[in-house]
């Protein structure tokens, strides 16, 4: 008969082993985590700033072939069907869609604009509300 010698080292973890590791996971969660909950904030007001650049260039290229902005009521639409009555109209302006920002709402167009004289363009930001000090706009 042949014996088996018992391993005097357990096969498990310790309590204490657990807990350890348990702290060193919130401890780098609470370190990681508001670093990139701040980076996207700061990704989708790029975003943001990126999409208004693009339909103002849009609206520019509009304005070049047209003599004038889409006024509000043609809106963003404009540069991707021709509004009645507007000669040398080109486009479209936009390859894909109107983009809406990155909280799923429409950017906000108005022309003549209140801060620009030729047009307005701006998205509410995270708020999802005129003001408040969030909304980033071509001004």
């Amino acid at each position: 008969m042949r014996y088996v010698k018992q391993s005097s080292s357990p096969n498990g973890f310790t309590l204490a082993e657990i807990m350890l590791v348990i702290a060193i996971l919130g401890i780098l969660v609470s370190v990681v985590v508001p670093r990139l909950t701040g980076r996207s904030k700061e990704a989708r007001q790029q975003s943001v700033r990126l999409q208004l650049d693009n339909l103002a260039t849009a609206l520019d290229a509009f304005e070049f072939d047209c003599g004038r902005y889409p006024n509000s009521q043609e809106g963003l639409e404009a540069l991707r069907q021709p509004p009645p009555q507007v000669s040398h109209w080109k486009g479209p302006y936009l390859k894909k869609n109107i983009p809406v920002d990155p909280w799923g709402n429409p950017y906000v167009y108005m022309s003549p604009g209140a801060h620009n004289k030729d047009f307005d363009l701006f998205s509410y930001g995270p708020d999802q509300h005129e003001g408040g000090g969030d909304d980033i706009g071509n001004w």
